[in-house]
């Protein structure tokens, strides 16, 4: 999952065999970018930034938290409903996307620590989007040490067990 430049929401859906459902923490400009704002935020095309935070869930429970920076009027223009997934808001667009990851890492965290109910740290990872070749957007998500057990083949039955 961390390598993966497929849609980490279908991979969650694909695991848990559950609906994946955001819960938008915050969606607010950023006229100063932060000292640990992701690398290749400072590329969108310009300020204003709007910074977007989201945690991703199913019924079993938190399963990643992310963020996502944009150009404030690009945001705008993009985001139709602030209450679902990115993709969900540029697939009705039907333009192709390409995804360079930047960064792989561990963090650690108290909010995600109290939230995930686990210490960390936590496998994270920052890329960037790009439409036409033009920087759209760059999200860090972090996974939650619950998706483990989907990955390790013995504890989540598959079709027609259990």
């Amino acid at each position: 999952m961390l390598m993966s430049d497929s849609s980490p929401t279908r991979h969650l859906k694909s695991l848990t065999g559950d609906e994946v459902e955001v819960d938008l923490i915050t969606m607010q400009p950023e006229t100063k970018l932060p000292p640990q704002c992701p690398n290749g935020v400072q590329d969108l095309t310009a300020a204003p930034y709007l910074r977007r935070q989201v945690w991703k869930h199913c019924s079993q429970g938190t399963l990643m938290w992310a963020e996502s920076w944009w150009n404030q009027q690009t945001a705008q223009e993009i985001f139709h409903n602030r209450n679902v997934t990115i993709w969900h808001n540029l697939r009705r667009d039907l333009v192709e996307l390409n995804r360079d990851i930047d960064q792989l890492g561990q963090v650690q965290d108290p909010r995600l620590q109290e939230r995930f109910g686990r210490t960390g740290p936590f496998w994270s990872r920052s890329y960037s989007l790009f439409k036409g070749g033009q920087a759209l957007t760059v999200i860090r998500e972090v996974f939650s040490p619950a998706l483990e057990r989907y990955l390790d083949g013995n504890s989540h039955p598959g079709p027609g067990e259990g």
